[in-house]
C-alpha cells in the first residue's frame, strides 16, 4: 500500500461511522485467501449468486469463476450484495481452456486444488489436509466438473453421505466443504488470516464502497496532496 493510498484511507475514514469501521475491522480480522472456490460452468444463476453469498459469509476473499460452457449471471436476490465484498475472478477467454488458466493461475499462488466428486475413491471432507493453501473446485449442476478439471487437480475431495441421493446442491456442498475445513483451521496453528498490508489495501476497497460519493471525495483530496 502506497503512503498516497494511507492517506486516503484514513481520509474516507472519518465518513464511516465507528460503528461501521469496527464492523469492518470485526471482518477482515476473519478474512482469509488461504481457502479459495472455484465455480466451473454453474449455469443457474440462483445457484451461482447462493455459493458466492455462502462464501462472503464464512470470510473468503476470493472466488474463481470459469465459464468455459456457461456465463455467470447475477442473481441480486439470492446475493443480497455479497459480491460487493468479495475480489471474483472470471475466466472467459473465448476458445480458450478456461479452467486451465485457472488452474494455472492457483498453482502458481500455492494452492492446492480439490475437485468436489461424491465418487468413494476422494478424500473425505473431513481429511483435507490444511497444511497448504486450499482451492476447492466446484463443477456443473449437471455433469460435475470437466474432464480437465479432474485429471490436473490434485486429488478428488467428497462429502460423505448416508441417504439415497448422490449429490447436494452446489451451495449447500460449498458451505459444508468451507464449514468442516475453517473450523479446522480456527483450531489449528495454520496463519490463515490476511496480513497487515492484505487488509489495508482491503480497508480501503472497502471504504470507497461504504462512503457515498467516494470518488468525488477521492478526487478532491488527492488534489490537495498534490
Amino acid at each position: 500500500m502506497t503512503d498516497k493510498d494511507a492517506l486516503l484511507a484514513n481520509h474516507l475514514s472519518q465518513f464511516v461511522s465507528d460503528h461501521k469501521k469496527d464492523f469492518v475491522e470485526r471482518v477482515l480480522n476473519e478474512r482469509t485467501r488461504y481457502v479459495t472456490i472455484v465455480l466451473e460452468n454453474i449455469y443457474q444463476s440462483q445457484n451461482a449468486s447462493a455459493t458466492l453469498r455462502t462464501a462472503e459469509c464464512m470470510g473468503l476473499q476470493a472466488v474463481h469463476i470459469v465459464e468455459n460452457t456457461a456465463k455467470y449471471h447475477l442473481n441480486i436476490r439470492v446475493l443480497k450484495g455479497a459480491d460487493k465484498w468479495l475480489e471474483i475472478h472470471r475466466y472467459r477467454t473465448r476458445g480458450a481452456n478456461n479452467s486451465e488458466t485457472c488452474f494455472s493461475k492457483l498453482k502458481s499462488e500455492g494452492y492446492r486444488i480439490y475437485v468436489a466428486d461424491p465418487a468413494e475413491d476422494g478424500i473425505a471432507i473431513d481429511d483435507v489436509s490444511i497444511d497448504e493453501k486450499i482451492a476447492l473446485v466446484f463443477g456443473n449442476e449437471l455433469r460435475g466438473v470437466s474432464d480437465y478439471a479432474v485429471q490436473h487437480a490434485d486429488a478428488k475431495v467428497r462429502i460423505p453421505m448416508y441417504g439415497f441421493t448422490e449429490s447436494l446442491n452446489v451451495s449447500v456442498s460449498v458451505a459444508i466443504s468451507l464449514n468442516t475445513i475453517l473450523k479446522k483451521l480456527r483450531q489449528s496453528d495454520v496463519n490463515f488470516r490476511l496480513t497487515e498490508e492484505e487488509k489495508n489495501i482491503i480497508r480501503l476497497e472497502w471504504f470507497k464502497k461504504i462512503v457515498r460519493r467516494s470518488d468525488l471525495l477521492e478526487r478532491e483530496f488527492l488534489r490537495t496532496i498534490q
